[in-house]
């Protein structure tokens, strides 16, 4: 038997939600911006192998790759010793702000439950997803493990009956993601935030975040893309992200209705309701925000489906 899973990059803070709002991401070509795992048996113990576009910049160690963690930490709650073999094929990058260790965890942890015929239910697999991504990050964050494994946008909720819950999106929005080719830690972009903010800032947020939903519950995209502002995250990291401003400049001229950092950066989202729009504003991305050996960018629209066998 054999399993193999596709879990989709996802935008963690989506702007104006900063660690409780998230997307996942489909390119509107058809491509898939995610990576796999395969979990099949094995005479005995966890072997790992890791192939696709970004395989070489992971761990040579086995012991130290996600997924072989994931496989370890998996079995330690099912309460079984098992040869298997994974096989992750990883074409998202790391430190990105695609949510890239958020697809492996996803992938690997969904895979691993279908492969023993779901002995966790949906709830329970996404508590392991953010318990684990908690272990590698140093605190729970589902803004990504939520919409790369539900699909759609997601409102973490973080209470007892609900971990998070969908809210509606705009369809004909385009999302033109763009990754610059380098790589920027998470825990490096969070230090650059203040431990406190005043009191008019957190006002702001909570204004901005409460209107955004309510914006997308009355689907009025005009207020939605007027609050989309992020006064927590970007102010402080804005500058760590080569060429992020002249980019955020240059598609507002292009008629790009707003601009923002994908998680932590150092990949950027732009919006648009016209599709020749986000066609040139790709293209311009590509001249001048990416280094083409290196960087990627994509139209895309919110991924309803999230992670699915494939």
């Amino acid at each position: 038997m054999s399993v193999t899973i596709y879990a989709p990059a996802s935008m963690g803070n989506v702007g104006v939600g900063f660690d409780l709002l998230g997307g996942a991401l489909a390119p509107v070509d058809g491509s898939l911006l995610g990576d796999k795992v395969t979990v099949e048996s094995a005479e005995q113990g966890l072997e790992l192998v890791v192939v696709g576009h970004w395989a070489n910049k992971l761990p040579a160690n086995q012991d130290e790759n996600i997924v072989y963690q994931c496989a370890v930490f998996f079995l330690e709650h099912l309460g079984q010793e098992v040869g298997l073999k994974l096989t992750l094929e990883k074409n998202l990058p790391v430190g990105s702000g695609l949510g890239s260790s958020a697809s492996s965890v996803v992938a690997a942890l969904m895979a691993l439950n279908e492969y023993f015929d779901q002995p966790f239910s949906e709830l329970q697999v996404l508590k392991l997803m953010g318990d684990f991504e908690g272990q590698i990050s140093g605190s729970v964050h589902y803004d990504n493990v939520a919409p790369c494994f539900l699909g759609g946008m997601q409102l973490m909720l973080d209470t007892p009956q609900a971990i998070c819950e969908p809210i509606p999106t705009f369809k004909q929005w385009y999302w033109v993601v763009a990754y610059p080719g380098i790589s920027l830690s998470t825990a490096r972009m969070r230090g650059l935030m203040p431990e406190h903010y005043s009191k008019q800032t957190t006002i702001d947020f909570g204004r901005y975040l409460s209107a955004f939903v309510h914006a997308c519950y009355k689907q009025d995209d005009k207020l939605a893309i007027a609050v989309l502002k992020d006064v927590l995250a970007e102010p402080y990291r804005a500058a760590e992200i080569p060429q992020y401003q002249q980019a955020k400049s240059a598609l507002n001229e292009l008629g790009m209705l707003t601009t923002g950092i994908s998680g932590s950066g150092p990949t950027l989202f732009t919006i648009t309701d016209d599709a020749e729009t986000a066609q040139a504003a790709k293209q311009w991305l590509d001249e001048h925000y990416i280094d083409p050996q290196l960087g990627f960018s994509h139209i895309c629209q919110i991924d309803d489906l999230g992670a699915r066998r494939v």
